[in-house]
C-alpha cells in the first residue's frame, strides 16, 4: 500500500471516529500532497516524494513548537505535539549517526573524494541513500568535517 493510500485510509479512519484534530491534520497533509502532485504533474506521488512532503512539514512543526515553546499557551504546543505525532506514524524510522557515518565513509571511497572540491558529489549520493531518513544539514556536517581531514 503506498504511503498516500495509508494517509487517505487514516484520514477516513478519523473522520468516522469523528477525531476533529486528526482529520483537520491529516486533510491538510492531504491538500500539501494533492498541491505537489500538480506541480510535478503527477496524478500520486511515489513515497519518496511523499516522505520529503512530510519531512517538509515535519520541519515546519518543529520550528513552530520551538517558537511557541516560551509561551503559555499550553493547548496550541500540545496541539502542535499532536500532529507531530500522527506525522510520524508515516515518517520512516530515522538512522542513527553510526549508520550516517558509515554510508558517508562508503560514499567517499566510492567517488574517491580528496577535498572540499567533491563535496557535491558526496553529498548528491549520500542523500541518495538516505532517502529522507536522516537530517540534510547534518549529513552536510560530517561530509565537511570528513573531507576536511582529508
Amino acid at each position: 500500500m503506498l504511503l498516500e493510500d495509508k494517509i487517505y485510509k487514516d484520514y477516513v479512519g478519523a473522520l468516522k471516529a469523528r477525531d476533529k484534530s486528526k482529520s483537520d491534520f491529516l486533510s491538510f497533509i492531504r491538500a500539501e500532497l494533492k498541491n505537489k502532485a500538480i506541480s510535478l504533474k503527477k496524478e500520486k506521488l511515489d513515497d519518496a516524494e511523499v516522505i520529503g512532503v512530510l519531512n517538509k512539514q515535519k520541519k515546519r512543526l518543529e520550528e513552530t513548537k520551538e517558537s511557541i515553546s516560551s509561551s503559555s499557551r499550553k493547548e496550541l504546543i500540545e496541539n502542535v505535539n499532536n500532529e507531530l505525532a500522527v506525522l510520524e506514524k508515516y515518517l520512516p524510522e530515522p538512522l542513527d549517526d553510526e549508520s550516517i557515518l558509515k554510508i558517508i565513509e562508503e560514499s567517499i571511497l566510492e567517488i574517491g573524494a580528496l577535498s572540499i572540491k567533491d563535496m557535491g558529489k558526496v553529498m548528491k549520493q549520500v542523500l541518495a541513500k538516505t532517502s529522507g531518513k536522516a537530517d540534510s544539514r547534518k549529513i552536510s556536517e560530517i561530509v565537511r568535517q570528513k573531507l576536511s581531514s582529508l
